[in-house]
């Protein structure tokens, strides 16, 4: 969206009364196409152009958004965002980013941006080559079909405190979803990677042959006892753990009092040696941004530091009330005030490959998919629905099923070790993960 149309915006909006005041523009062009069992299903075409508008009257704020960006529609949005401020309740920690915290001069470039955009016929002969693949491994009966997608956006701020920016990324997706059978039943498996450029994709005969072969192990899964042994989280997964770290540590929650660690800032919540880091700047990262959602100046992070809880994460406002700086993780849409989000987030791996944590656990479990999780945000008791197989001996004996596994967050962070095997698939990475007991409750 063009700049000087947000800085038009902005300056109605002060007209129109209000203190201060921040427009962000969102264009999106997007192209997915599925196929299921060799024949085309489903062709999505998304085009959209957005305009949001967040305004301050005193410390009352309010935020609006609409596609119509056209003058008689700009002035409606911006006379309705002004009105609703000054009916808001006042928050004495509302209003926009520092200053001197903003991002100023040459924004880095991260390469997010791949300008190739796929014709239909070339994202439909991909997702056939995956859907194929994944039918052609022995053991698979059928599919769930495959797909292919692509999309480019870009994202610009102006803010009445002379912040400018402009966040431009691509995306390219593909996945399979194969169905294996025999005489004792059927089992699913799925494999998909998202790249912000089309050249880092896997080739789609990998992806839907990995669909295929994680389908077909799962043939004969068994169900276990209820026990307490060692439980192995895959590196496709593991970083599903971190979520209720980062909801743990996020400025909200730590200013309501609601969070398992609120007391640990500066402790040891991890072993010694374990680091957890979030990088804003990784190039071609799918979290990454050259600024936060409130123009600030964003820049890579140790969380876990040797096992030490370095930091909270932080956007203005919940600095402010805890009075803090903000650490530039501020994440918003078009309409409501800013949260708080990381960027991408790394549990560094360790020395151990998959196999020698299995052979150092001995007997336990390999989780491989996870499903319904619950946590209280307060305690940290956390479980987990899980399917997997069961290990002895340091090797792989049976796939299992519904199963639940489930301990404490703080004692499981304790006590996790990482594998060697990290691998960056999304925005938040991890390599596989060995907790030497957890509670497994199975029939």
């Amino acid at each position: 969206m063009d700049e000087n149309l947000l800085n038009d915006v902005v300056a109605e909006a002060l007209a129109a009364g209000a203190d201060a005041a921040e427009a962000v523009g969102a264009e999106r062009r997007a192209l997915s196409i599925t196929v299921r069992l060799g024949e085309l299903e489903e062709v999505e075409r998304e085009e959209s152009r957005d305009l949001g508008l967040r305004v301050f009257v005193g410390r009352r704020q309010a935020s609006v958004s609409g596609s119509d960006v056209s003058p008689q529609a700009r002035a409606k949005l911006v006379e309705r965002c002004v009105a609703m401020a000054r009916l808001a309740p006042e928050d004495p920690y509302a209003g926009l980013a520092d200053p001197e915290r903003l991002a100023r001069g040459p924004l880095p470039d991260l390469d997010l941006y791949d300008p190739a955009e796929p014709a239909p016929e070339a994202l439909e002969a991909k997702a056939r080559t995956a859907e194929d693949a994944a039918r052609a491994v022995p053991k698979v009966t059928n599919s769930d079909g495959a797909s292919a997608s692509w999309s480019a956006s870009q994202w610009r701020m102006v803010t009445s405190a002379g912040f400018s920016g402009l966040h431009r990324a691509s995306a390219f997706s593909l996945g399979a979803s194969a169905i294996a059978g025999d005489e004792g039943g059927m089992e699913t498996g799925y494999e998909g990677r998202s790249k912000r450029w089309q050249a880092d994709l896997p080739e789609p005969g990998v992806i839907g042959a990995e669909a295929g072969r994680r389908a077909a192990e799962r043939l004969g899964a068994r169900k276990i006892a209820s026990t307490t042994a060692p439980v192995i989280f895959e590196n496709r997964l593991a970083a599903s753990l971190l979520g209720p770290l980062i909801g743990a540590i996020s400025g909200p929650s730590i200013a309501r009092g609601t969070s398992f660690l609120k007391d640990k800032l500066g402790q040891p919540v991890f072993a010694k040696g374990i680091a957890v880091t979030d990088d804003p700047h990784r190039l071609r990262g799918l979290g990454s941004s050259p600024f936060d959602d409130e123009g600030v100046a964003n820049h890579a992070l140790s969380l876990i530091d040797d096992g030490v809880l370095t930091t909270w994460l932080l956007n203005t406002s919940s600095a402010r009330q805890l009075g803090l700086t903000t650490t530039g993780h501020a994440s918003r849409g078009l309409a409501g005030p800013p949260g708080v989000g990381p960027s991408n987030l790394t549990l560094q791996p360790g020395t151990r490959t998959q196999a020698e944590l299995m052979k150092d656990a001995g007997a336990g479990l390999l989780v491989t998919s996870m499903f319904g999780p619950s946590l209280n945000g307060n305690t940290g008791d956390w479980s987990v629905g899980c399917a997997g197989f069961w290990f002895e001996d340091g090797e792989v004996a049976y796939p299992v099923n519904e199963i639940t596994v489930a301990g404490n967050l703080i004692d499981i962070y304790g006590r996790l070790v990482p594998g060697s095997d990290l691998e960056i698939r999304g925005s938040s990475n991890a390599p596989s993960i060995l907790v030497d007991a957890l509670a497994i409750a199975g029939l």
